[in-house]
This record gives C-alpha cells, structure tokens and sequence, in this order.
C-alpha cells in the first residue's frame, strides 16, 4: 500500500520568495523544502562555509604545505565508490598543481575490502610514500592508521563517515563527523571534504610566499566539476553549502568548463553537456564511474578523471561503459533471483530484509538491495560471499531506520555476530561469517521490528501537488531540470487525476501512457511496470524532458498510480 501526501506549502515564506524574483512554481517548491530566506539560494562561491569551521584543517594543510616544500613523497589512498574516484582526482590534481610530488592507490574491494587494511598499508609501502592520505574513507581505519605510523608514515585521514567509538591515531583527521567538530555542514561528501583540503593547503603555501616566485597558484575552481560529481553520485543531503558546490560544478559543465574525463562520460552516456542536471550525475555519469569499482577496480575510473588526454579519456569512458552494461547484466539476474525468493515469501510482520545466494557478485548487492529496498519499502540487506568463511553485506534504508544505528545495535546486543561494519542512516555494509547468515537475517528484522511501527513500513510519496495545466510544458520541464535537487533536497513530485487514452508495455517491462487532463493529453512512462491501468488513475509524477530523433518534448515520469 502507498500513501500519497502533499507536502506543506507556508504561503507567506512561499510570497517571500517570490517577491525576491523567484517564478511562482519554484517559490511553491523552495519553500515546500525548508527554504526560509532567499539568501539560501544564492549558490555564488563565496557563500561557501570557510575551511576554517573543519577540525583538524589547519593542521592537515601545514604537514601538507611542509611535503610539498620538502618534496616527500605523498600517497592517496582512495575509496572505490564514485565520491572516492572523484575525491582522489581532486587531491591529485590539487597537490600537484601546487608542487606536490602525489600518487595514489585504489585497493581492489574484492582482495583488500573497505578503508585503510594493514593488508593496504603493506601494499602502499611498496610505493614508499612519507605522507599518506586517505580520501572518502580512514575513521573506522584504527588498525591500518597503526600500521602505517608503525613504519614511520604520517597520516592524513581525510572522511565524512561517521566515526566509532575510538578513532584512529592518525597525525591529522579532517572530517565533520569526528567529535568537537563545528562545522554546519555534516553531510559534505568526501570529495567535498578533499576540496575543503585543497583550499586550505594553497591558503597555507599563499601564506609562505610558495606562489610569489614564479609558480603559478592554480585555480581550484576548475576542480568543482569532480565535486558536484561525487557528491551527488555519494547521495548525501544536498544542505545549502553541498547546493553551491554542485551548482557552481553544474555551471562549469553547461559553459563546457570541464575535464576530459568529464566530457567524455557526458559523450559515452548521450548526454548534453549544456543542459547538464543533477539527473546526469546521478544516473549517467556516477554509475559509469561506479561500475569500475563494483566489477574490477575503481583505478580505471581515477585514470578517466585525471588524464587531460581526450582521446585517452573517451577510451576509458568507452571501457567503463562496457563494465557498467555487464553490471547491469548481473543485477538484473540477482534482483530476479531475489523477488522469486520473495514472491513465496509472506512478508506478513517482517520488518527487515536480509538476502543472501552464494553465486551473487559482491560489487552489485547495494544496488539490488535498494531495488528490493523500493519494491518492498523495507530497510534490506543483501549478502555476498567474501571468501570461504565469510560473506559481505550492502544495506539499504527507509527514512524511519537509521541503518548504521540499528548495526551498531546489534553488534552491542550480539558482540560475536557482526564481524565489522559501518556506513550511514540510507546505508551500510557489513561483514558476518557465512554460518552466521540465518542468525543475522533473524536477529536484523527483530531489531528492525523493535525500531519501526507499521506506519512506518508504508511507502509515502511526498508531492506537490497539482501541476496548473499551464506549467505542464517543455520550459517548465527544462527549468526544473536545471535547478538543484536531490537527496534531502527532493525534486519535485506532482499528483493528479488523468484519463488515460491508451497504455502499451515497452520491451515487456515498461508501461508507456497516453494521459488526458482537461482538454491537454500527455505523454507517460513508468518504468519496471508491466500492469495494466484503469482509465482513470491518480499518479504521481515528475515532469521531465523526452529527447527523441532532435525532437524535444514533455513526458510525465510515473512514481506511482491507483485507481482514481
């Protein structure tokens, strides 16, 4: 069952807004979202939080100021997800831009796992770095932190993960997460907390004089493209300062102020540079990126970003585009397997998910957890093998479950069960013991029972509302397009009542719709729907813009529908 709700609308901050010179749709929309002062939405660059509010940045640009003057050799070790990818690009970029002698590492996530392993630190010694820096990744690296000190490197932990109880013993940790830490913007991604990193090191060399003879100081504005990337690829709430680093991004993608890496991704997906959107980030360019890590390792997707090679930019776009086909393959086949388990299963009072076959590929389990997570609107958790003895867990949330508390839960109630694990409130990952699974699957939904109630586990759309015929159009579709949405920060989603002229299924999987409202009928798409429809139905939907042979036109896009 779904439950569509229209969101509130304070009229008088809505008035405001407008009155600010916002189109009356758009104040509607801001002010439905939280926005109180127009102020909010000014994305200029100086409207930035100041590096200054980040614990531990100060010291971070010192010790890396003081490699770059020394010429010590620096190693960044990344992530393998599109914000790490992105956040490794940056910090490589950067440092050398300003002089720094860098290199990075990106381990393999099915021999070394996640974060700083002692395993990646032997692995990083063979490259002899004096300076090591983790991007996106590092808090819960307690071990590794130890290892790497323990052969005389120094440590720069630079992550937006939230910590656990102790943190590691690095020289220095950036993040906005670790405790004493003011700064308002929790949410920043770790390619934002590496940007934050990078401005505060050139701060530091502009304060010696490193730029006075002769070097040039390099203009870290260029790098915003790699930021709005991965921040909205990472999902994070998109709060008013991630707003101005993916809008000043998106403006240097759609005046083609971009790197190679980036254009090429935007050819290989088909998509229009000029009229680049949060959309393309989410749903073009990041899982192109992402597919690298998930099937191989994420080092193909680092070449992409940081080569200004174009040609050798769209072969690697190319290979990374054949990886991200293969992936869709693969889930494709686990989230089938997964829904028959499912459709003999009676979900009846189970609250939590956990799934798990012994032939699923480890890279793909997050993203058919979210699948199922949205089929059945209950936080899921699907499982890999890992090795012999053990298996891997990628978990996906409801709003109502924060994930990684309900981990850190049962890891307190059943000390022996979870091997390690850690993540966010929308998601998590998890190491068990293969013998330990039908354990875990019992005590996660007992755990999740406790937390939720039934209202809980009812899907709710947020809407708003009815869209005036008028604005049903391809500029209204193009104008919200090019505004900033995402998580936190939802695109608009708009409900009515249509007559529906005719239905046919694409490709057996996807419902196409001819829609009648009033005396204006529109074209419809709901994808992963193969059910008939009534002739009148109340759906939720978001307006986009269909491209289709050089012809543009308005298509609603279905959420969800019911008989009207």
């Amino acid at each position: 069952m779904t439950r569509i709700l229209q969101r509130p609308v304070p009229q008088d901050i809505a008035r405001r807004l407008q009155a600010a010179g916002q189109s009356p749709l758009l104040a509607r929309l801001y002010a439905a979202r939280g926005v109180e002062q127009p102020e909010t939405l000014n994305y200029e660059l100086a409207r930035l939080l100041p590096p200054a509010g980040l614990k531990g940045i100060e010291a971070a640009a010192q010790l890396l100021a003081d490699a770059i003057e020394a010429e010590a050799r620096m190693l960044i070790v990344a992530d393998y997800d599109c914000d790490g990818a992105t956040a490794c690009a940056v910090g490589i970029r950067a440092l050398r831009a300003m002089g720094g002698r860098v290199d990075y590492l990106v381990p393999n996530r099915f021999e070394y796992g996640y974060g700083l392993t002692p395993a990646i630190v032997e692995l990083a010694a063979g490259m002899q770095p004096e300076v090591l820096i983790t991007v996106d990744n590092g808090i819960a690296s307690i071990e590794g932190v130890a290892a790497a000190r323990a052969l005389g490197m120094t440590v720069v932990v630079t992550d937006h993960h939230l910590p656990g109880e102790a943190l590691p013993d690095a020289d220095v940790i950036v993040n906005p997460n670790q405790p004493g830490c003011s700064f308002a913007s929790k949410h920043i991604a770790g390619v934002g907390v590496m940007f934050y990193v990078a401005m505060a090191v050139r701060a530091e060399l502009r304060r010696r004089g490193w730029f006075a003879n002769g070097r040039s100081e390099p203009k870290l504005a260029e790098l915003l493209d790699l930021v709005a990337l991965g921040t909205v690829a990472d999902v994070v709430r998109l709060d008013a300062n991630n707003r101005i680093l993916v809008s000043q991004g998106l403006q240097r993608m759609r005046a083609g102020h971009m790197h190679a890496g980036l254009r090429a991704l935007f050819a290989i997906a088909a998509r229009e540079p000029s009229r680049a959107s949060t959309f393309d980030m989410g749903f073009a360019l990041g899982p192109r990126l992402n597919a690298a890590g998930r099937l191989t390792d994420m080092s193909l997707g680092i070449e992409c970003l940081i080569t200004d090679d174009f040609a050798r930019a769209m072969n690697i776009a190319k290979e990374l585009d054949e990886l991200n086909r293969a992936r869709r393959g693969i889930e494709e086949e686990m989230k089938d397997a997964a829904l028959m388990r499912l459709e003999f299963s009676d979900l009846g009072d189970q609250a939590g998910i956990a799934l798990y076959e012994d032939d699923w590929h480890q890279g793909v389990i997050g993203i058919v957890a979210g699948r199922i997570r949205e089929r059945t609107h209950r936080p899921t958790i699907a499982f890999a093998p890992a090795n012999n003895e053990e298996i891997k867990g990628s978990g996906r949330s409801i709003p109502a479950l924060h994930m990684r508390d309900a981990l850190d839960l049962i890891s307190k109630r059943e000390p022996d069960l979870i091997l390690k694990f850690g993540g966010h409130a929308m998601a998590a990952g998890l190491s068990l013991r293969a013998a330990d699974f039908k354990r875990f699957a019992r005590v996660f939904n007992e755990t999740v029972s406790s937390l939720l109630t039934p209202a809980d586990l009812q899907r709710q759309i947020e809407t708003d509302g009815a869209l005036e015929t008028a604005y049903m159009s391809l500029d209204t579709a193009r104008q919200l397009d090019a505004a900033i949405w995402g998580q936190g920060f939802a695109a608009p989603v708009f409900d009515d009542v249509f007559e529906v002229e005719n239905q046919r299924i694409l490709k057996e999987r996807h419902l196409k719709l001819r829609l009648r409202k009033g005396g204006a009928s529109f074209d419809a798409i709901q994808f992963n729907c193969a059910e008939s429809v009534p002739n009148r139905i109340r759906a939720a939907y978001k307006l986009s813009v269909n491209e289709y042979q050089g012809v543009a036109s308005v298509q609603l896009m279905l959420e969800h529908f019911e008989a009207a």
